[in-house]
C-alpha cells in the first residue's frame, strides 16, 4: 500500500480537529449539568446561572481560557426537532415595497390590474416578483409607461418621466433586492437582542430568510418580533365630537338599506348583524337600555332609534343599527353633559369586540361609506384591550393633514429607544429620544396640539394616544400601552434595530416543544444504540476477524462524521440522525465489497497478502462510482430540499466522504498492520464460507416476468391512487398543522367532531404513535396573514377541545404544554415545494443518466439506470396509495418523503453501478461467450454483496422505523420499500432494459468490448 505516512498523518490530524471540536460540547454539557444541580429543577434559577457564567473561562487549553458563551457557540448544534424551539420562513413582501414606490399612483387601474395579474402569476413561477409584475403590467396595457406611475418626489434621483419600462424596472428590482438585504441585517441585529442560544438565520432567496430559534418557548413573542416593520408615526387625531355626527349618518344609511330590502340583506349587512347575533354582551345590552345613551337619542326620525330601548334585545337592536351593533360609540354611557364634553373631546371613535373588528372594516372600507367620513379621516385600532378583563379594542381618529398622507412625524426621527417604567405608575413604557430634526418637528406638534391627543402608531396599530399639556421642547417621549416587561423590551429593541423596508410575513412555521424534543433524542439514541450493535454482531459473525476490522472502521467513522458536523456548524436534526444512523449501514457496503471481492481470490487460490491487495483494488471502481452516485444525490437534497431535507442531506454528504476515508484506507491500514504482524485474518466462517456458492438465477430469461409483476404494482397503484388519491402533507398542500396531548385515550371522529364548527369545516385527525396524541391538520385561515391569527386558533383549539379533557387545561398550559408541536406551511411555499419536489426527481435522473453514460461509455447502460429509477419512484408511490389509510401509520407525501424517494434513488444507483461494473468485468473477461450466460453469471457473482449490503441497510432500517420515533416513521417505511426494490431492480429491471435495448443485430453478440 503507497503512502501509508500520509494517510496515517492524515488520520491522527482529522481524528485530533474532531477531538478539539467536540469536546466543546462536553464541557457545556458538564457545565449546564452543573446549573441544572444547583437550580433543582427552578427554570429561572438555572437560566440565571448560565447567565451569570456566560463571560467567565470554563474552558482552559493553555493558549486561551474559553467562556461557557464561546463554548456554547463551539458546540454540536441541535436542530429543533431535538432540542424544542421555533423555525420560521419569513417572505419580505415586495408587492408593499412596489406598492410604497409607486406612492400617490397606486390606485392607477393598470397598476392594481397589473399587481394582482402578478399576484396570480407567482403562485406558479420561481421567478421573482418585479418581473413577473413586469409581464402583468405589459400584458395589462402594453402602451402604459412604468415612468408613469413611479416617477415621484420619492424616487426622483432614480425614475424621471423619459425613463423606459426596463429601466424603470431595474431600479424596483434593485431596491427589492436591497430591501431584502436590509431586512435581512435588521432581522439580525433584532434576534441578536433576542437572547437566545445559537440562532441561525440565512437568507434564501426569493425574498426569503430563514431564522431558527432553538429552546423559544413563547412562539408569539418572536412573531411579533420578526413580522413588526417598526413603522413607527406620530399623528394628529379628530375628536369624537367631530366626526360622531358622520357616524350617526353612515348608521343611518345602513339602517335604512336594511328597511329597503329586508328579504334579502347586502353582504357586508349580513355579516355585521350575524356578527352582531352571536354575543350579545352584558355590557352592550345595558348600554342599549340605558335612555340616557348616545343611541338612544339618535332622534326622533332616526330609523335606527329603538321605540322602547328598555325592552329590546341586543340583537334586535343590532339589526336596526348595523354600524353601532359591533362599533359601540365613545360617548354611549355618558350619564351627565359635563361627561360628554369630556368624551366629545378625546379621539377615540367607538369600541367593538375583537371578534367583531373584521365586520367594522368591512363597512368602513365600502365606498358609500367612505364618502360620507371626513376625507382626511383614517380609523386605527388599538393594538390591545386597556385591561386583561376587556375583550374589546377601542378605534382611534386619526387626522390626515399632508398630501401625500404621510405622518407629520415618522421612526426615522427616533435616535435611541429603550425598556423603562412609568413615571407615576411604574408601568412598563418605551423611552424614545429623537434626533435634532425629530425634536424640531415634535416640539412644534405638541405645540400645535395642547389640549388634544396624539397618537402614537406602530405598524398600523395605535399604542398610545396621549393627551398633550405642554410643548416638548427636547424630544424625548414615551410609549405607553399597558405592556408586559418582555413585551416593552421587544418593542424598544425593533424600534432601536430599525424599520423594516417592506413588511415580512411568516410564510413557514414550525414550533417544537421540549418534550417533543427530548422524546426525539430518546428514541434517536435508542435506535442508534440498537442499530450499531446489529451491525457490529452482524458483521463480526460473518466476515469474522475481517468484520471487526471493518467495526473499528465504523467507529471511527462515525466519530469523524460527528467531528465534522460540529466542525462545520451543522445543524444536527431529527432527519439527520437518520442519516447518520443511514451512513452506518451504507459505511460497511464498501467493506462487504472489499470482503466479497477477497474471498474471491481466496477461492481461486491466492495468498492472503495477494488476496487482499488484489480484492481491494478490484472494488474499488464498484466503491467509487456508488459513493459519487450518493454524493450527486446528497448534493441535489441539499440545493432542492430546505429544513430536515437539508439535515438529512449534510449528514449523507458528510458519511458518505467520512465512510470512504475509514472504509477503504483506514481499513486497510489495519490489515497491514496484520499482516505485518503476521495476525491471523479471517473473511468467513464455516457456517457462512459457501452461504451462495449454489445460487444461479436467470435474471435475463426471466425478464418478462419481472416487467409483469412491476406493472401489476404500478398499474394497482394508479387503481388505489383514483380511488383514494395520495396522503398530501402539510407541506404540499399549505395549512397549519398541530401535535396535541390529551389526558386520556380517545377516537379520531371525537376530535375532528368537536373541531368542525369552530374551524368551519371538520380537519383532518390522526393518531401519532399512542391514542392519546393527535395530529390535526387544518387549512383554516391560512391566507390571512394577521399576526394574531395563530394566537385565534390556539383559542378555538383550546375552546373546542376543552370539554374531552379529564381535567381541562387553562389556555397558557394548553399551550406550551398540551400543544406539542406546530407546523405552518403557506399555500405559495407549498406550491414551491411541489415544484422543487418534482424538479429534484427530474434532475437527480438526468444526473444519474449522464454520469453512468460517461462512465460506461454506453447509452443502454444510462437507460437501464434512469428506467430503473422511475420504477422504484413509481413503485414506492404505488405502495403509499395501496396501503394509505390500512396501515397504521401516517403515509404523508410531505418533503420527507422526497428525500427518501431521492435516498431510494441512491440505493438503485449504488447497486446498479455494482451490477454493471461486474458484468463490463466478466463481459472483457469472456468476450466470446453468450451474451445471457455472461450476464447471468456476473449478476450472480454480485449476489453475496448485494444481499449482505441491502440486509445491513435493511437491519438499521428496521431498528429505526421500531425505535426511530412517529414523527419520521412513514420516511423510514419509503425507505424500506425503496431498499427492497432498489435491490430487485438493479437485478431485475436495469440490467434487462440494457440487454432489450442493445442494437446489435444479433442478440447473442457481446454487449461491450473490453475498455482500454
Amino acid at each position: 500500500m503507497q503512502s501509508k505516512g500520509a494517510i496515517k498523518l492524515f488520520a491522527i490530524i482529522l481524528a485530533l480537529v474532531c477531538l478539539y471540536q467536540l469536546s466543546f460540547t462536553l464541557v457545556t454539557s458538564n457545565v449546564e449539568n452543573n446549573a441544572r444541580a444547583y437550580a433543582n429543577g427552578d427554570e429561572i434559577k438555572e437560566k440565571a446561572y448560565l447567565d451569570s457564567i456566560g463571560l467567565k473561562g470554563v474552558y482552559n487549553l493553555g493558549v486561551k481560557n474559553y467562556t461557557y458563551r464561546e463554548c456554547k457557540e463551539r458546540e454540536i448544534n441541535l436542530g429543533l426537532d431535538l432540542k424544542g424551539g421555533m423555525n420560521v420562513t419569513l417572505e419580505v413582501s415586495v408587492v408593499d415595497l412596489v406598492r410604497a414606490m409607486a406612492g400617490g399612483n397606486q390606485n392607477d387601474p393598470v397598476f392594481k390590474k397589473a399587481i394582482d395579474r402578478a399576484i396570480e402569476m407567482q403562485r406558479n413561477s420561481q421567478q421573482d416578483f418585479v418581473t413577473l409584475f413586469g409581464k402583468a403590467f405589459e400584458e395589462t396595457d402594453p402602451n402604459a409607461r412604468l415612468a408613469a406611475i413611479f416617477a415621484n418626489v420619492e424616487n426622483q434621483d432614480k425614475i424621471n418621466f423619459n425613463s423606459s419600462n426596463d429601466q424603470v424596472l431595474k431600479v424596483l428590482n434593485d431596491e427589492a433586492n436591497a430591501a431584502i438585504s436590509r431586512s435581512f441585517n435588521i432581522l439580525r441585529t433584532r434576534i441578536d437582542k433576542f437572547g437566545v442560544a445559537q440562532p441561525n438565520i440565512q437568507q434564501l432567496g426569493s425574498g426569503r430568510i430563514l431564522v431558527e430559534l432553538p429552546g423559544v418557548k413563547e412562539p408569539d413573542r418572536v412573531r411579533k418580533l420578526l413580522q413588526g416593520t417598526a413603522k413607527l408615526e406620530f399623528w394628529e387625531t379628530y375628536n369624537f365630537g367631530e366626526i360622531a355626527p358622520s357616524l350617526v349618518e353612515v348608521n343611518k344609511m345602513l339602517s335604512n338599506e336594511v328597511k329597503r330590502d329586508s328579504a334579502s340583506v347586502t353582504p357586508v349587512t349580513a355579516s355585521v348583524a350575524d356578527s352582531a347575533k352571536t354575543d350579545s354582551t352584558t355590557a352592550a345590552t345595558t348600554a342599549v337600555a340605558d335612555s340616557n345613551s348616545l343611541v338612544s337619542k339618535l332622534g326622533k326620525d332616526s330609523a335606527a332609534a329603538p321605540a322602547d330601548s328598555a325592552s329590546k334585545t341586543f340583537e334586535e337592536f343590532a339589526r336596526e343599527n348595523p354600524l353601532f351593533g359591533v362599533l359601540f360609540p365613545a360617548d354611549g354611557q355618558v350619564r351627565t353633559q359635563d361627561e360628554k364634553n369630556i368624551v366629545d373631546k378625546q379621539c377615540i371613535a367607538g369600541y367593538s369586540l375583537i371578534k367583531d373588528t373584521a365586520a367594522v372594516n368591512r363597512i368602513l372600507e365600502r365606498e358609500d361609506v367612505r364618502a360620507m367620513l371626513p376625507k382626511n379621516l383614517k380609523l386605527l385600532w388599538t393594538v390591545k384591550p386597556r385591561t386583561a378583563e376587556s375583550s374589546s379594542l377601542e378605534l382611534i381618529a386619526i387626522k390626515v393633514n399632508s398630501r401625500d398622507g404621510s405622518a407629520p412625524l415618522d421612526g426615522g426621527a427616533i435616535s435611541d429607544a429603550r425598556q423603562d417604567f412609568g413615571q407615576f405608575n411604574s408601568e412598563p413604557e418605551i423611552s424614545m429620544r429623537m434626533n435634532p430634526e425629530g425634536a424640531k418637528t415634535w416640539k412644534r406638534l405638541t405645540g400645535e396640539n395642547i389640549g388634544r391627543s396624539v397618537a402614537i402608531v406602530l405598524d398600523n396599530y395605535v399604542y398610545s394616544f396621549p393627551t398633550v399639556n405642554g410643548e416638548i421642547p427636547n424630544g424625548n417621549s414615551s410609549i405607553s400601552g399597558n405592556f408586559e416587561i418582555n413585551e416593552a423590551k421587544d418593542l424598544a429593541n425593533i424600534l432601536k434595530a430599525g424599520k423594516l423596508p417592506a413588511p415580512a410575513r411568516i410564510v413557514e412555521e414550525a414550533v417544537v416543544g421540549p418534550s417533543l424534543g427530548e422524546e426525539a433524542i430518546q428514541n434517536s439514541l435508542i435506535s442508534f444504540v440498537v442499530a450499531f450493535i446489529v451491525i457490529l454482531l452482524f458483521m463480526g459473525f460473518y466476515y469474522m476477524k475481517a468484520g471487526w476490522v471493518a467495526n473499528i472502521a465504523l467507529f471511527a467513522n462515525i466519530f469523524f462524521i460527528m467531528g465534522v458536523l460540529s466542525s462545520l456548524g451543522a445543524v444536527l436534526t431529527l432527519p439527520g440522525i437518520a442519516g447518520i444512523i443511514l451512513t452506518i449501514g451504507l459505511s460497511v457496503d464498501a467493506n462487504i465489497l472489499i470482503f466479497e471481492r477477497v474471498r474471491e481470490e481466496l477461492r481461486a487460490g491466492k495468498g492472503i497478502r495477494l488476496a487482499i491487495s488484489d480484492g481491494f483494488r478490484h472494488a474499488m471502481s464498484s466503491i467509487l462510482d456508488s459513493n459519487i452516485t450518493l454524493l450527486i444525490l446528497g448534493v441535489v437534497l441539499y440545493v432542492f430540499g430546505s429544513g430536515p431535507v437539508q439535515g438529512f442531506a449534510t449528514t449523507l454528504v458528510i458519511g458518505v466522504l467520512t465512510s470512504l476515508f475509514s472504509a477503504v484506507l483506514l481499513s486497510r491500514l489495519i490489515f497491514e498492520w496484520l499482516l505485518e504482524k503476521q495476525k491471523p485474518i479471517s473473511f468467513s466462517n464455516s457456517s457462512t464460507e459457501h452461504i451462495y456458492s449454489g445460487i444461479h438465477f436467470d435474471f435475463v430469461g426471466n425478464r418478462k416476468k419481472y416487467y409483469i409483476f412491476s406493472m401489476l404494482v404500478i398499474l394497482a397503484g394508479i387503481g388505489a391512487f383514483a380511488v383514494k388519491g395520495l396522503n398530501y402533507g402539510v407541506d404540499f398542500e399549505g395549512g397549519r398543522t398541530y401535535v396535541v396531548q390529551m389526558d386520556k385515550p380517545l377516537g379520531t371522529d371525537e376530535i375532528r367532531a368537536a373541531l368542525a364548527a369552530e374551524l368551519e369545516t371538520a380537519p383532518e385527525v390522526k393518531t401519532v404513535g399512542t391514542n392519546n396524541r393527535f395530529k390535526i391538520t387544518t387549512s383554516y385561515m391560512i391566507k390571512d396573514n394577521n399576526p394574531a391569527v395563530e394566537t385565534v386558533i390556539l383559542e378555538k383549539l383550546h375552546k373546542s377541545l376543552t370539554p374531552l379533557y379529564s381535567k381541562a387545561p387553562d389556555m397558557e398550559t394548553f399551550r406550551t404544554t398540551n400543544i406539542v408541536s406546530s407546523q405552518k406551511v403557506g399555500p405559495t411555499i407549498a406550491d414551491d415545494i411541489k415544484q422543487s419536489a418534482f424538479w429534484a426527481i427530474m434532475i437527480s435522473c438526468g444526473l444519474m443518466f449522464l454520469y453512468i453514460f460517461i462512465r460506461f461509455r454506453k447509452w443502454q447502460y444510462g437507460l437501464g439506470a434512469t428506467v430503473a429509477l422511475f420504477h422504484d419512484v413509481l413503485f414506492v408511490l404505488a405502495v403509499f396509495a395501496i396501503f394509505n389509510g390500512v396501515l397504521p401509520i401516517a403515509l404523508e407525501i410531505d418533503q420527507h418523503f422526497i428525500a427518501a424517494i431521492l435516498t431510494v434513488m441512491g440505493y438503485t444507483m449504488t447497486e446498479s453501478v455494482v451490477v454493471f461494473d461486474r458484468i463490463r468485468e466478466y463481459l472483457g473477461i469472456h468476450p466470446h461467450m453468450e451474451e445471457k450466460k455472461v450476464i447471468n453469471d456476473a449478476l450472480n457473482a454480485t449476489l453475496s454483496r448485494t444481499i449482505n449490503t441491502t440486509l445491513t441497510v435493511f437491519f438499521v432500517l428496521v431498528v429505526i422505523f421500531i425505535f426511530g420515533g412517529e414523527v419520521i416513521r412513514s420516511f423510514v417505511f419509503a425507505l424500506l420499500i425503496g431498499r427492497v426494490i432498489g435491490t430487485y431492480s438493479s437485478l431485475c429491471i436495469s440490467t434487462p432494459i440494457v440487454v432489450d435495448f442493445n442494437k446489435k443485430s444479433e442478440s447473442e453478440k457481446v454487449l461491450v468490448k473490453k475498455p482500454a
